[in-house]
């Protein structure tokens, strides 16, 4: 399966939302997120995207499907829940771009879509002459029940480009898990590198 990617941003976003929503919805359903969204709060938190002219959606299409995307825009207009990570750093907010959701129908994956992905968002990060890309990455109990037998997270493929975890840098994101009544907060690591 060949995929080709775009690198989409302002009024070209709009028509992808509803195929990001619904990803979102399917892909952060499985470990480590556990998400139980839907699509009328997916569209509205999209739509940063969309009315931003700085951000950028990494969209990964087979043929004129969408199958797979990445986000990103500047940290200054992104979630108050990861500026807020930043709070009691040395890092300046205005020079680094959040490399937010990526997110790949399982079929694709292991061919070559995450480095393509933050080479797009890393690529916006440069243009806009930002210094520092980021992004988050979702803390769960090594005993939770839901774990899949032989998880690997994806450490070692951030490290390879160059990202590492800032130590006790940690973004706090609400939500509601699968099965349960009521969002709770869920602690999310911050990794962050050079441009």
């Amino acid at each position: 399966m060949s995929l080709r990617y775009e690198a989409l941003t302002g009024a070209a976003i709009g028509p992808v939302i509803d195929g990001l929503a619904d990803l979102r919805i399917r892909v952060f359903r499985d470990w480590p997120y556990l998400y139980d969204g839907d699509l009328t709060y997916e569209r509205g938190y999209l739509a940063v995207y969309r009315d931003n002219p700085r951000a950028i959606v990494a969209a990964a299409f087979d043929g004129d499907r969408l199958v797979g995307a990445a986000t990103g825009l500047p940290m200054v207009d992104a979630d108050p829940e990861f500026r807020a990570a930043f709070d009691n750093t040395d890092y300046d907010p205005e020079q680094v771009f959040y490399c937010a959701e990526s997110v790949l129908l399982p079929a694709y994956r292991g061919q070559g879509a995450g480095h393509r992905f933050f080479d797009l968002r890393e690529d916006q990060a440069r243009a806009l002459g930002l210094s520092h890309a980021a992004f988050c990455s979702v803390q769960r109990a090594s005993d939770h029940p839901a774990r899949p037998e032989g998880y690997r997270p994806l450490d070692g493929f951030w490290r390879k480009r160059g990202y590492a975890p800032l130590r006790g840098v940690v973004a706090q994101f609400t939500w509601r898990d699968i099965g349960e009544d009521a969002e709770t907060a869920k602690p999310l690591q911050v990794w962050m590198r050079p441009l």
